[in-house]
């Protein structure tokens, strides 16, 4: 690490630089503040994380600066040129404002005012985005969306140099590029504007950073409070064809956005994808509020809200930190982010220092160069950093909490994720009571995720595909319930938003996990009540999982229960006719995309199939019925441009009335690729069968080939733990409490 330089060049320039500082008006107040710029120039050399972030923006920065200033005419969707040059140009006019500040050096304001000059010139010349595939269209971006994120980045670097560009530059910015800009995005576009939305969110913000840093308190008003404007509740295309709600509310503005978008957990309803992509805009324009506008309390608001939704975020990631990929959401994206990167450190900063998030700032292995970043390097210098503790817990959706939730269970490795939240607005999926299962970071039970290759201009211009509404989203890409090949709530936005799923029982315990909700609207008529537990068994290997999907609905009804699995099969104990003419499997609702493989007609009780992935081996067992089928399953019909995964799954089949699917989920064994010996490569289940199922309760008995039993039975209407229940219906069961976990003895 070279430091050398940077140091001697701000001890020359100090002590002028610091006269100047003293002597400014008010800037830099947004994020970062002359205190925080004292105190960053202080301790140059001492902490090792700060120093090392800092020699990687200024040589990010440094190169920028020798490639020269280019601010093409806008063009192209994202992944093109145009969109990625001016992408660039505001982050790295943001870092430049932080180096100014920090070295003194002139030459990173230089660059930041040309720029600026130079988009002041282009403005007025150039009308909306040619690319009119967005329901707000931009400027110098193919969407508002972008040009807000633009302003949010661009109003740091303009707060850095404020002070010292001269008084006809800075009137000549506010006046033909800030303000104008600022009113394109809000009173010009109020449909983008003026709801309940991430877009929003950052229109908000980017509206209300400029205005804070030039003094313009009707911008500030704006962005806090809405422009005094309904939006009619339509639902547009947006995103290459993404279905996305004008919410019509009276509320909007930032505080409005805070209220409505996050529950008292800090979950956001869109979900995590879309909740990392939103907590930069939030966190950063409350972070230049609690500066500029202390009265507010931002940081408070809420029960301090903001702070508590960093931790929700960092709690729905696997163990390699990638969030759960629920609703449209890219996989592979973590808490290594530029976003989390803030996010985490302010987190820190502003909520109490709790030493665990210094585990997840060390694993990000940069923090920002604010007093944020500062703060928590410090603190990891000085050895204070504690490994973050994951736990099991529901995360309540709503604005009140009492619009459904998602469940979280972990044990050992092994991490389930069950989905009984809203729908998630545009950003939804059609997938309520659906679950995925990790091993570690490694997916046993997949979601797909979005339909989506982001900024990769190869797909489509990088937006949303037409697939992701014609298959990510359908209720058959997910792992749940599917009622006569319709997708839930056949596949309305609107209808979906309007109810949530239904909580029951989540609780987690040191042998047991139990997490069980209920659906009621997904198909007029007909309830549906998945309860997931995961059981450690002195037998096994790892903690098994339990599921039991209960639904009751008219005889005849047809039902199709699909798993995604993750690997190769290895074996069945069905044999399987493979089907030599592939043909898709239905004409909509996300069936004409997927090939049937082979099938067969189950013919015993018992269905069980191994698969092996990343040196584990998995095994699901399942009940069967008299005239069950199963599926194996290939996504990629009808995709002639091969924009969807490969990606191998089963389809339980029946047809029935009432009616209960149980599974047992296993992951046991291992190979190695070195030695080429497996290990405990086959199933320790031999049987399974249901004891009992009503309404009121549902048991299951399973045997493991080492002759030993167990059984698990759960009362579905009556949670009260001090209940006691009886089931005599062919089978005597007694207990106490909502479920019963136990050895069978004789």
């Amino acid at each position: 690490m070279k430091l050398a330089p940077i140091i001697l060049i701000i001890c020359l320039m100090f002590s002028c630089k610091e006269q100047d500082q003293s002597n400014t008006a008010a800037h830099p107040n947004l994020v970062l503040t002359m205190d925080g710029v004292r105190s960053i120039r202080s301790n140059l050399g001492k902490i090792p994380l700060f120093d090392q972030s800092l020699e990687e923006v200024r040589t990010q920065v440094d190169t920028e600066i020798e490639a020269g200033i280019d601010v093409p005419v806008p063009k192209d969707l994202a992944g093109g040129y145009t969109h990625e040059r001016h992408k660039a140009n505001f982050f790295t006019m943001q870092k430049a404002g932080v180096l100014f500040q920090i070295t003194g050096e002139e030459k990173y304001a230089i660059y930041i005012r040309d720029m600026l000059l130079a988009y002041a010139k282009m403005w007025p010349t150039i009308g909306k985005h040619p690319a009119e595939r967005s329901y707000a269209r931009g400027k110098i971006f193919w969407q508002c969306l972008n040009d807000a994120n633009w302003l949010v980045y661009t109003s740091q670097a303009y707060d850095c140099i404020y002070d010292w560009l001269d008084k006809e530059t800075t009137a000549k910015l506010n006046k033909e590029l800030f303000r104008p800009y600022a009113e394109y995005i809000s009173v010009e576009n109020p449909q983008f504007f003026n709801r309940i939305h991430n877009h929003s969110t950052w229109g908000n913000a980017a509206v209300g950073m400029i205005g804070l840093v030039m003094g313009d308190e009707e911008l500030v008003d704006w962005a806090l409070y809405g422009l005094d404007i309904q939006v009619p509740g339509d639902i547009v295309k947006d995103n290459d064809g993404g279905d996305i709600q004008l919410e019509g509310q009276k509320e909007a503005g930032f505080l409005a956005q805070i209220d409505h978008s996050f529950s008292p957990d800090g979950y956001y309803t869109e979900g995590p994808y879309y909740q990392r992509y939103a907590i930069y805009p939030f966190l950063i324009f409350a972070e230049g509020l609690a500066n500029k506008m202390p009265e507010l309390e931002i940081l408070n608001y809420r029960d301090g809200l903001l702070i508590k939704a960093v931790d929700a975020l960092i709690n729905q990631t696997n163990a390699a930190g990638e969030f759960f990929p629920i609703n449209d959401a890219q996989k592979g994206m973590s808490l290594k982010s530029r976003e989390l990167v803030n996010a985490v450190s302010m987190a820190y900063h502003y909520g109490g220092n709790d030493p665990q998030l210094l585990s997840i700032v060390e694993s990000q292995d940069r923090v920002p160069l604010n007093d944020s970043g500062l703060d928590a390097a410090k603190a990891i210098a000085d050895g204070k950093a504690e490994p973050y503790k994951y736990k099991s817990m529901e995360l309540r959706d709503g604005a009140n909490g009492d619009e459904g939730a998602i469940g979280i269970i972990r044990t050992n490795d092994l991490t389930l994720v069950m989905k009984y939240a809203k729908h998630g607005m545009g950003h939804g999926h059609f997938d309520r009571l659906g679950f995925l299962l990790y091993n570690g970071a490694d997916e046993v039970i997949q979601d797909y995720g979005a339909a989506r290759w982001v900024n990769i201009e190869h797909k489509d211009g990088g937006g949303y595909l037409k697939e992701n509404n014609s298959w990510a989203k359908q209720t058959v890409a997910h792992n749940t319930l599917v009622i006569d090949k319709d997708s839930h709530f056949d596949g309305s936005v609107r209808d979906a938003d309007k109810t949530s799923g239904t909580p029951y029982y989540f609780m987690a315990g040191d042998h047991v996990q139990v997490v069980s909700a209920k659906e009621l609207n997904a198909y007029e008529g007909i309830p549906m009540q998945r309860t997931m537990a995961v059981v450690k068994v002195d037998e096994l290997e790892n903690p098994l999982v339990i599921d039991l999907f209960t639904v009751r609905a008219p005889k005849g009804t047809r039902y199709d229960m699909p798993l995604y699995y993750k690997g190769e099969l290895m074996s069945s104990n069905e044999e399987f006719i493979v089907n030599k003419d592939l043909t898709p499997m239905g004409m909509h609702d996300g069936y004409q995309h997927l090939w049937v493989e082979a099938q067969t007609e189950l013919k015993g009780d018992v269905f069980s199939m191994t698969w092996f992935n990343k040196m584990k081996f998995y095994t699901v067992t399942s009940v069967a019925r008299q005239g069950d089928q199963l599926l194996l399953t290939r996504i990629g019909a009808n995709d002639p441009n091969f924009n969807l995964r490969r990606d191998p799954g089963l389809i339980l089949r029946r047809t029935a009335g009432n009616t209960t699917f149980a599974s047992l989920y296993e992951i046991h064994g291992r190979y190695s690729y070195s030695d080429e010996i497996p290990i405990n490569s086959f199933t320790s289940i031999a049987d399974v069968e249901i004891l009992h199922e009503s309404a009121d309760y549902v048991a299951i008995r399973f045997e493991l080939k080492s002759g030993k039993k167990y059984q698990f039975a759960f009362s579905q209407n009556d949670k009260e733990g001090s209940s006691s229940h009886t089931i005599s219906d062919g089978v005597e069961l007694t207990w106490k409490g909502v479920y019963d976990f136990r050895k069978i003895t004789n």
